[in-house]
Order: C-alpha cells, then structure tokens, then sequence
C-alpha cells in the first residue's frame, strides 16, 4: 500500500483528496501548515526520514497573489526556497514529488492555450516565485510530476465560488472583470488526476497541465455561479482597469491539456458540468 504524505493537509485541494481516497488502499498523512511546516528544514527531514513514504503530494503554497507583491519574502520562502528544500528531501529519501503549480507561470500574452514547453515569463511576485519552485525541483529531481492548474475552486476553503456565493446572499449588484480568461478548475477533479498518478504507479514525470475543458472570464464564471445557484445579483462586467490590483493578472491563461490527456487516458469535464457539481456539493449554497 502507498504511503503519502501530503503537505497544506487542511487546503482544499488536499481536503478533496482526502475526500476522494477514501474508496482506495492508500496510507495517506494529511499535515496541515501548523503540524509541518514546509520552510523548516529539521521537521521536514524529521517527517521524511524513516517514514517509508513513496509520495509526497505538495499542496502547501503561498496563493495570496496581491499580497505577494509586498511580501516578496514570505512569498518567495514558501513557494520557492520551501520547494527546494522539499525536492532535496525527496531525492534524498526516495520520494516521488507531485507538485502544484499555476497558471501564473505565463505572462497571458498568448492567444493559444499554453503548451508544458511554452516560454514562461510571470507578471508578479506570486507567479515568480512559482516558478522559482518549478525551477528547483527540476534541477534536484527526476522523479516529480509539476502539475499547473488555473482558476482552482471547491466546496473547501477560500475561493471564487464561495466568495461569490457569499455576495450572492449579501449583495444586490456586482462588479467582475470580463477581459481576464482562462478556465475554472474544479479542485476534485484536479484531485482525481493526482490520485491517478499514484494509483497507476506512473513513471511518465515531467510537467503537465491540468484545468477543466472550456474558457471563461471571470464574469462568465460569476455568471454561471449566480444562474446555478440560482441568486438574484445584478451582475456588471468591467474591464481590468475598472478594477485595479497590487498584482497584474494575466489576461489570457488557458491551459492546453493534450498531453495529460493522452498520456493518463482520462476525459476531462467541462468547467460548467465540474461548477454544477460543486454547487450540489456546497454546503454554503
């Protein structure tokens, strides 16, 4: 049976995990930021050393994106020099990493979805330092899995959905910018793909895309909140502008996902089809 560790064990990616292994043989450690803390180097070689893990499931990250910008060095700690730290580990107890990454790798200046080998060339401090990470355990490991996703949501945590569920309730009107684009992913589904790579003991490493099927902006995505949760909310698309931010977005993110496609044979749901589940499966709903 796999034992796994998985680091941000109370996000909601590691919470859908948790939530989607139950049905599988697997040994899961579920360690949130306060029982491990991934930018110290003792605990976490205390945690890796003579555990016998076969995985470690990376969830921990710095996700504050204009917050980033003037805490560079939090930023930078968590989503980077934490990340070397953890690839050296790894490597040094045999682990196989599968680490999240984002989106915010790319500048959005493409007009095609993003392919694992296009240039990457971050706007902020948040996705910098995202790639710093990606950087460093390329350069320490060979068996790792980067997987980047975009626009990730769940009945867990803190996120889009449950932010505009909750000013659904509050709110008669609302302001969302319709000039940034990419695609919801619902962060179960994100879940069942890593679940699949350990599952089918997959020795395909390297960099891969994962976000659910279609495009959005994030007043399409408001959008279709409001209509299935079915929310009275006036809803008003602004540009960027309109809506100014510490950190710069990019304006077109989609992620082409044929080779994560092709190489762990899986269909991938269309963003509207994962966003209705999610909303059956709120409980803020």
């Amino acid at each position: 049976m796999p034992k796994i560790l998985v680091t941000g064990g109370q996000g909601q990616l590691a919470r859908c995990i948790d939530k989607l292994s139950k049905v599988y043989e697997l040994d899961f450690s579920f360690k949130s930021s306060l029982e491990l803390d991934i930018t110290k180097f003792e605990a976490l070689e205390q945690e890796l050393n003579g555990q016998g893990y076969d995985y470690c499931i990376n969830c921990a990250a710095y996700t504050q994106v204009d917050k980033a910008e003037s805490n560079k060095e939090v930023a930078n700690l968590i989503n980077h020099l934490a990340v070397d730290l953890l690839a050296r580990l790894c490597k040094k107890y045999k682990v196989t990493l599968i680490h999240i990454s984002t989106d915010f790798v790319f500048s959005g200046e493409n007009s095609l979805p993003y392919l694992e080998a296009d240039k990457t060339n971050p706007l902020g401090v948040y996705g910098k330092s995202k790639l710093d990470g990606e950087c460093r355990i390329q350069q320490n490991l060979a068996q790792f899995f980067i997987i980047r996703t975009s626009w990730l949501y769940s009945e867990f945590g803190n996120n889009f959905l449950k932010s505009m569920l909750q000013y659904g309730r509050e709110r008669e009107a609302l302001s969302v910018v319709y000039d940034q684009v990419g695609t919801p992913t619902y962060a179960m589904d994100l879940a069942g793909l890593i679940l699949k790579i350990i599952i089918s003991e997959s020795k395909s490493y390297g960099v891969y895309h994962y976000s659910n099927e279609g495009v959005a902006s994030w007043y399409d995505f408001a959008f279709a909140i409001f209509k299935m949760a079915n929310m009275d909310c006036d809803l008003n698309p602004i540009r960027s502008e309109e809506y100014p931010t510490a950190a710069k977005r990019p304006s077109f993110s989609v992620l082409d996902k044929s080779r994560v496609k092709k190489i762990f044979q899986i269909k991938i749901p269309h963003w509207q089809q994962s966003l209705s589940e999610a909303i059956r499966n709120s409980s803020v709903k």
